[in-house]
């Protein structure tokens, strides 16, 4: 494989001025860069990518903080993310924290070593006292759960609201037993999500049945069966059911189907995230749709922003509530 010194002598111009066209400095005439791009291609040269980031202090890898990978909520802002980090000469590392602290640290010191240029962060449980100290010396952005006080940059939806119309949605359609299905409150979006569900009952004056409230212990949907049958043995049952995760609901779905009950005739549910299961089950399920790859592009592009030392807002997006078959019939 030919190096930059033989380019250089192909082209007769100075090993300096072939790394200025590798680097895109316009300080290179356009005649004097055709010479030099044309012995590239002739003598099939092929850059050091690490050379070039060391000497510009880069790695041109982003960290993508995730608890599980397992969970297909991830699957499109990941996706969404990597197209824009790919379309600007970045790659992405995943990196599955468990949300496991020693596991996270691992990740930090990738930052803090220039083995990676910034972090975007979807671990609602991560340290955020960490992550906040490192966001002062080094790029992070925050995808779908943050931490409103830190400074960070964020890019997420209205979890209330969103949750306010799922259960609204429910009052509309003649419902009033409502159960919440949620997940541990230490969670920004859970308390979000319940907070948008207990302003929805008492807007239409309908009492908060301490009952009717189940949590989780985790997102997945055996967790949502678990929870399922925990309200199912009730005496004074729910007739509908808000969950605050698309896998919470079709694990509820599954129970509700395993003792012979129907959705929505005896019971209702609506799900959130939208994932591509949700318009896979029988019946399928109403959801809450988030633009998750949208979400994806826009964590990408506000990182890059920063990793360049731009001044980056908090981005909230767009939310809509897809009706289907548990709530409609």
């Amino acid at each position: 494989m030919a190096n930059i010194q033989q380019v250089a002598r192909e082209a007769g111009v100075s090993v300096a001025t072939v790394s200025r066209v590798l680097n895109e400095q316009d300080t290179v005439t356009t005649k004097t860069r055709i010479k030099v791009e044309d012995a590239i291609k002739k003598m099939n040269y092929e850059p050091s990518m690490l050379g070039r980031n060391l000497r510009n202090s880069e790695s041109r890898i982003l960290l993508i903080l995730i608890p599980k990978i397992s969970n297909p909520f991830y699957f499109e802002i990941i996706k969404g993310i990597e197209s824009t980090a790919l379309s600007h000469n970045y790659n992405i590392l995943l990196c599955e924290t468990d949300s496991n602290p020693a596991r996270e640290n691992i990740y930090f010191d990738l930052v803090k070593k220039k083995m990676a240029d910034g972090i975007i962060s979807m671990d609602p449980a991560v340290n955020m006292e960490t992550l906040t100290e490192l966001s002062k010396t080094h790029a992070i952005i925050q995808c779908s759960e943050y931490a409103p006080n830190s400074g960070i940059p964020y890019v997420t939806i209205d979890n209330e609201e969103a949750a306010y119309r799922a259960v609204k949605h429910l009052i509309s359609i003649g419902h009033e037993k409502i159960a919440l299905m949620n997940s541990d409150d230490k969670f920004l979006y859970a308390r979000q999500r319940k907070k948008g569900y207990q302003k929805a009952l008492e807007e239409h004056s309908i009492s908060i049945n301490e009952d009717y409230v189940c949590r989780a212990d985790e997102l997945g949907f055996e967790y949502g069966q678990h929870a399922m049958k925990k309200i199912l043995s009730l005496k004074d049952r729910p007739t509908a059911v808000f969950a605050v995760s698309d896998l919470l609901a079709i694990g509820a779905l599954k129970e509700i189907n395993s003792n012979g009950l129907q959705v929505p005739n005896d019971i209702a549910i609506v799900g959130f995230d939208k994932i591509d299961f949700s318009n896979m089950t029988h019946p399928t399920l109403t959801t809450i749709g988030q633009p998750m790859y949208q979400m994806g592009t826009i964590a990408a592009k506000m990182l890059m922003n920063k990793i360049k030392g731009e001044t980056v807002e908090s981005v909230v997006l767009e939310h809509e509530l897809v009706i289907r078959e548990s709530t409609s019939g």
